[in-house]
């Protein structure tokens, strides 16, 4: 990388091998530390994230009581606070550019006796928070933000009596969900959320592994409130899918490739990239299934295929919302046409990904159609070599990342944002 002009040179492969073992899951990573911050006893937390947007969520439970320590190198070990014992800030809590640390925490801060103030980097500060504002001010938080408190910092007053309420959520989103049921904990009644599709649902599997009682029924969760959490001595993270769907689309575009992903995790709820895929054709097999940390979790043996183009609908979406920049990419070596719908989303994450997907592959020569709420694509497409920007989002400078390695390669300016969820990417990128 010339770090002076911070621009990451990919060039092209003719064929991808080798075993890549995946990364912690970044939203169980997130949860771990959190809720075993709220226990009385220590919990080892094994392939734990060190990306920037998990130390950023340790970095804020440092700052509330909670003592964290890097016991291995890819292991932290927590001793938490006891549910009642997080402390006061003696600062202003920042979560960088993590959406996930900002919202969930807020969740838990609207519970807390004490004042706190959290934000984040500028890019956080311009992604909506009063989604989350307005149903923890139902519950009695008492929450005041920039414009009418729909942006960070947050200024969270002391909560009084914290009310379990039933709430529709307008969009199918797990931060938003995950900061209601965190809220939820404290409350004297029950509280029941209900989505319009189904969001991830790490978060309530996490309070099944720490004693917390969580019912389902189709589109709903119900959450009772506790008085304490049973830490489990030790949570195995299971690999980030978020993170192997790049080497998914790249075996599968690449002609002659095969790439073993180890420890991948397979959560139902997040797993709409390799049902999409393989509904496009790809040559996708699992090993090894079992269970970590009430995870489902497998060994994934993809090769390259002839790969076709679909329609992805509303319903689909917040399975595989993250992995929409790399999907894009298997869509412009697929045959036919691809059309994504209902991804609106997206035009809230770290940038506009939908119009960043259409102008930075658009300088590779990619031509997609931008709708209000998706993409219409037609491949396969040639792609050529460009200078493109990440727009400091992670996702973007992997997925051109993969285009490039698939096309006659591409330079990436500010390639080092893909540390926000995967830190050593170029590094196995190279190594392949």
């Amino acid at each position: 990388m010339n770090e002076i002009h911070r621009i990451q040179t990919v060039r092209s492969k003719t064929s991808l091998s080798g075993t890549i073992i995946i990364p912690g899951d970044k939203s169980i990573s997130h949860r771990s530390v959190m809720l075993s911050s709220l226990s009385d006893s220590p919990v080892q937390v094994n392939n734990f994230l060190f990306s920037e947007d998990c130390l950023s969520t340790i970095a804020c439970m440092k700052e509330l009581g909670a003592t964290i320590e890097f016991t291995g190198e890819q292991q932290v070990t927590i001793q938490g606070r006891g549910f009642y014992g997080l402390i006061e800030p003696s600062d202003v809590l920042n979560a960088g550019n993590s959406g996930t640390t900002l919202r969930l925490l807020s969740g838990i801060l609207a519970a807390q006796p004490f004042f706190s103030v959290i934000t984040g980097d500028s890019s956080l500060r311009r992604r909506p928070m009063g989604r989350v504002v307005e149903p923890l001010s139902r519950m009695g938080c008492r929450i005041i933000g920039r414009e009418q408190s729909r942006y960070a910092p947050l200024a969270i007053q002391p909560a009084g009596v914290i009310q379990g309420i039933a709430y529709s959520l307008p969009v199918a989103s797990a931060q938003i969900k995950s900061a209601i049921l965190l809220a939820a904990l404290f409350a004297n009644s029950n509280t029941t959320i209900t989505e319009p599709f189904l969001s991830r649902d790490h978060t309530e599997r996490m309070f099944q592994l720490f004693g917390v009682p969580v019912e389902r029924h189709d589109l709903s969760v119900t959450v009772s409130p506790v008085s304490s959490l049973k830490a489990p001595a030790v949570i195995d993270v299971p690999g980030d899918i978020s993170s192997a769907a790049f080497w998914l689309v790249a075996a599968s575009i690449v002609p002659g490739s095969e790439l073993i992903l180890r420890n991948v995790g397979l959560n139902p709820t997040r797993s709409g990239i390799l049902d999409i895929l393989q509904l496009m054709g790809a040559d996708i097999s699992m090993m090894n299934q079992r269970l970590d940390a009430a995870e489902p979790v497998a060994d994934i043996v993809v090769h390259s295929a002839d790969l076709q183009g679909v329609s992805l609908d509303a319903e689909i979406i917040p399975r595989l919302i993250d992995e929409i920049p790399v999907l894009a990419v298997a869509a412009l070596f697929a045959n036919g046409r691809t059309v994504i719908r209902g991804a609106e989303e997206l035009r809230v994450k770290e940038t506009d990904r939908l119009r960043a997907i259409v102008d930075e592959f658009g300088k590779m020569g990619a031509v997609i159609t931008e709708t209000a709420d998706g993409l219409i694509i037609d491949g396969p497409q040639k792609l050529h070599s460009a200078l493109c920007l990440s727009h400091g989002d992670h996702r973007m400078a992997m997925a051109l990342s993969i285009a490039g390695v698939a096309a006659e390669g591409v330079e990436i300016m500010n390639p080092a944002c893909a540390a926000v969820s995967y830190p050593n990417f170029f590094t196995v990128l190279d190594q392949l």
